[in-house]
């Protein structure tokens, strides 16, 4: 029975993998002043997003998804001129398909998150401003049941629904208002401000607490007549100078001037907190990265400056190089220490070391064909010879399997004297050539990322040159060199995904025929520049060169050379010539080291928040 449930249990498990949605793409985009995080899927899959202000994060959950581990690679945000740092997608811890995407910011400012079926957008500020509160409110209420989304001009506040728990909240923020609630009437004279807002409260069904400043408010006389309860609400607390806030399903309503000070007290008891937490020491040895680097990155993570410095004090946050050691020594509280030490084990691994292998072909093709009488045909008559007594010296017949320099390809026959027919000759050629080449040349190089490579390999080849005698000087043979190079030039990049763009600039130069045995031989020189995006291992033509030459001669007796069937008779032999060159290369990027430069999954201790700084 225990073996049954088992299984079934593991059935299940293995089906809601199956049923996961597959991300097809992550992608960072940044336009503007919005930085854009969009992922994709192959179906509608749920998206949900919160925000840690305490460690400057933007958290984005999708549920019952599968993504493929190179999706899952940090985004390194931190040369972008916006507010985003680094980017982690890791599996989110006791779960089998839900992924979490953790964002490091530069400092907390405000992002919308829109679902759109199979897409998901997280849109974050560069700087805090830069979406107005009505964008806000309108998108994340486009999510809600029974929301209500305005077309009042940018900048009104817009509850997310009809419900109370929405409507205390549009009131407690700042600017222009959509007021939604139900619709109520007020006529009082000379009456305490504690008693109005307690009859706004239980005619809409909200809790209030009001605090004891308020009734030393003066007495309100109003007269309002069918207007939403918030406005009500909203417009007698701006008579009174007063605030509210909210908690939970509670309105807690105080004088402006009392809330200022609280706020005050809290951010000072929060400094204090922060200047008498203890310091701590820690040493972080870099093995790949650049000190400098790292050193301009944390930076901005240290605990900053008070603004008031305590005459004589130390500074609180420190930042050290070693170049002897190639260490960094920071010194700072342990929350800090924690969130630089995961930004180094991020960003410190191999550089990525590329192998890039050209093959260059270079493949040539030559056909030729005669056919035809060489030489027309050729015969004497004599009618008036005696040829009583006369020795034939004919007919005779000759014939070539193999051609060659003498005979190429000839079927022929000659008679010297047969009757009165006298030096009977003709030679049919039928002849066929054809040939065939192909050249391969394969550069390969090793380099480190973003650095330049050069490999090239030189032929040289010589041809004499016979400068004539001058006076008593005698004449003198002397050579010279001609070289012919194959180089590759390349500079790759890798991306965050593994992919590989790559700047190439590739120069074959050959030798062909010489025209004379003491010429310098032909040399023909082939050039390409050009920049691409190839995956890793992947295979890429990245140019090709094809040229092709067709001739055909063919002379004759006029008129009679194109008589049909006896044509062939007055023309030279049809000879027909083809040639064709092709040039193709063939580009293979590939990363040696794709584990130790973190190209590969998170190890599994990283994934107990390790996407969080």
């Amino acid at each position: 029975m225990k073996k049954r449930i088992f299984l079934m249990l593991a059935f299940l498990v293995q089906a809601s993998t199956l049923l996961a949605q597959e991300i097809k793409s992550v992608n960072f985009i940044q336009e503007g002043e919005v930085s854009k995080l969009v992922i994709e899927a192959d179906k509608a899959f749920i998206a949900e997003r919160f925000h840690v202000t305490e460690d400057k994060q933007i958290i984005l959950d999708l549920k019952n998804v599968r993504i493929s581990p190179k999706l899952l690679r940090g985004i390194d945000t931190s040369e972008f001129p916006g507010s985003t740092v680094f980017i982690s997608g890791y599996k989110k811890p006791g779960t089998e398909t839900d992924i979490r995407f953790a964002i490091q910011l530069r400092d907390n400012v405000r992002s919308i998150l829109e679902n759109n079926e199979n897409r998901a957008v997280l849109s974050i500020e560069n700087r805090f401003g830069v979406f107005s509160a009505n964008k806000i409110r309108s998108v994340e209420g486009g999510q809600v049941q029974g929301a209500v989304v305005s077309s009042d001009p940018v900048g009104l506040n817009v509850p997310k629904s009809t419900s109370i728990d929405d409507i205390l909240q549009n009131l407690t923020l700042s600017g222009p208002k959509k007021y939604i609630g139900k619709r109520i009437s007020i006529n009082v004279k000379d009456i305490p401000i504690t008693s109005v807002l307690n009859m706004i409260a239980d005619t809409s069904g909200f809790n209030i607490i009001i605090d004891q400043d308020v009734s030393k408010a003066p007495p309100l006389t109003l007269t309002l007549t069918n207007i939403p309860w918030d406005q009500a609400l909203d417009t007698i607390m701006s008579l009174g100078k007063l605030s509210a806030v909210k908690s939970a399903n509670i309105l807690v309503i105080k004088t402006t001037s009392q809330l200022n000070k609280e706020l005050k007290e809290e951010l000072e008891a929060s400094k204090l907190k922060e200047e008498a937490e203890p310091m701590v020491t820690r040493v972080f040895l870099i093995n790949y990265a650049i000190l400098g680097d790292i050193e301009r990155i944390i930076k901005d993570y240290l605990t900053p400056i008070p603004t008031a410095p305590t005459a004589g004090a130390a500074p609180r946050a420190s930042i050290q190089l070693d170049e002897r050691t190639n260490s960094i020594i920071v010194k700072d509280t342990t929350e800090s220490i924690e969130r630089i030490k995961k930004i180094i084990e991020t960003l410190d691994t191999q550089t990525p070391q590329i192998m890039i292998e050209a093959k260059i072909v270079e493949a040539s093709e030559s056909y030729s064909k005669r056919l035809g009488l060489s030489r027309g045909i050729t015969f004497g008559y004599d009618p008036i010879v005696n040829t009583t007594g006369q020795v034939p010296t004919g007919p005779g017949f000759s014939f070539s399997t193999a051609p060659n320099a003498q005979s190429p390809g000839f079927i022929g026959m000659t008679i010297g004297v047969y009757k009165r027919i006298l030096n009977l000759d003709f030679n049919l050629q039928l002849m066929e050539s054809e040939s065939k080449g192909r050249v391969i040349s394969t550069p390969r190089v090793v380099t480190q990322n973003k650095k330049t490579a050069t490999l090239s390999s030189t032929e040289t080849t010589s041809f004499r040159v016979q400068q004539l005698a001058t006076g008593t000087a005698p004449a003198v043979a002397t050579f010279q060199n001609v070289s012919a190079t194959v180089s590759l030039n390349v500079v790759p990049q890798v991306t965050n995904d593994g992919s590989i763009n790559l700047q190439i600039s590739i120069n074959k130069s050959s030798f062909g025929t010489r025209p004379t045995a003491d010429a310098p031989p032909n040399t023909t020189t082939r050039n390409v520049n050009t920049n691409v995006l190839v995956e890793n291992g992947s295979t890429i033509v990245i140019g090709g060169l094809y040229s092709t030459d067709n001739q055909e001669t063919r002379s004759g007796i006029p008129v009679l050379k194109d008589l049909p069937l006896i044509g062939w008779l007055f023309s030279s032999p049809y000879a027909p010539t083809s040639n064709k060159n092709e040039l193709i290369i063939f580009l293979t990027p590939r990363i040696l080291n794709q584990d130790e430069a973190g190209f590969t999954e998170r190890q599994a201790s990283k994934e107990n928040g390790a996407g969080s700084i």
